[in-house]
């Protein structure tokens, strides 16, 4: 991995971070993510256009559109690593630069170096350092957060093993026990689902519905509308705007998934791309 290095701490991945504290969840029913009039440009790019609404807390929310229509700059910008040109995002009742040790983030897979020499107890201590101070070294309970982690996604028995011995599912439920070892209540993930084989799509829709049940928030870039579908209760669908948000069936409707995905077919899609109404089946 480009950057990667050893850090005062240990090994270290520059893809990893941010790596925050946690705060207590908000109550369940409650918003905790608003979007009022949230616009991204780059240059005189607009990758994001007046976005408004609401994501309640203790949802499991699917980010869905084409290549292009926004998800991954959703997800930067609530991290705040996107600056908005205009409109703002709020956690809670805070501004996302005071509510940041909330979120937790699970990078793409393929933006990771699984050859780079780091083992699976490694990666999740990495989500307790931004709670130490310089050369601090992690104490009991920090110990503990990571072994509940480890054991919550069923990986302790993997604990020592590198990280490029795994599965693609393994791998995953490394990250997702590295975001639980941060303490953070808010989890979003970029496009959790890509590269995974049959079973590693079904363990991780049984994963991020488990955590839906226990009340924890969810926000995830998906690709596939059927697989957003089977493992999420509410969706966003963007094409640059917002297309629809609310209940995840609604939001996949036929004549929605027709003006996210159809239109300017010809110069983003491929040709072999279903039709609307096969994919909102």
């Amino acid at each position: 991995m480009a950057g990667a290095g050893r850090g005062p701490r240990g090994p270290r991945l520059d893809v990893l971070t941010p790596l925050l504290h946690s705060t207590p969840m908000a109550p369940t029913g409650e918003n905790i993510l608003l979007f009022r009039d949230a616009t991204v440009r780059y240059g005189k790019l607009t990758a994001l256009q007046g976005i408004t609404l609401d994501v309640p807390c203790g949802s499991s929310t699917a980010v869905l559109g084409r290549n292009g229509a926004g998800k991954s700059t959703l997800l930067r910008a609530v991290l705040g690593w996107q600056p908005l040109s205009a409109g703002e995002i709020k956690i809670g009742d805070a501004h996302p630069q005071h509510a940041r040790p909330r979120l937790a983030y699970v990078p793409q897979r393929h933006a990771i170096d699984w050859d780079f020499p780091i083992t699976v107890r490694g990666v999740v201590e990495q989500g307790r350092y931004p709670s130490l101070r310089l050369l601090q070294r992690m104490g009991h309970a920090d110990r503990e957060k990571v072994e509940r982690a480890l054991d919550e996604l069923g990986i302790s028995d993997l604990a020592d093993r590198q990280i490029r011995m795994l599965s693609g599912g393994q791998q995953q439920r490394v990250f997702l026990a590295r975001a639980l070892a941060q303490g953070g209540d808010i989890f979003l993930l970029d496009e959790p689902f890509t590269g995974l084989d049959l079973f590693g799509t079904e363990e991780l829709s049984h994963i991020l519905r488990n955590w839906e049940a226990q009340g924890r928030t969810v926000l995830a870039a998906v690709h596939d509308p059927e697989i957003a579908r089977r493992c999420f209760s509410r969706g966003i669908l963007l094409d640059t705007g917002l297309v629809a948000a609310g209940p995840i069936g609604g939001v996949l409707s036929p004549a929605n998934l027709d003006r996210a995905y159809r239109r300017g077919h010809c110069a983003h899609e491929s040709p072999l791309r279903p039709a609307a109404a096969d994919l909102a089946r």
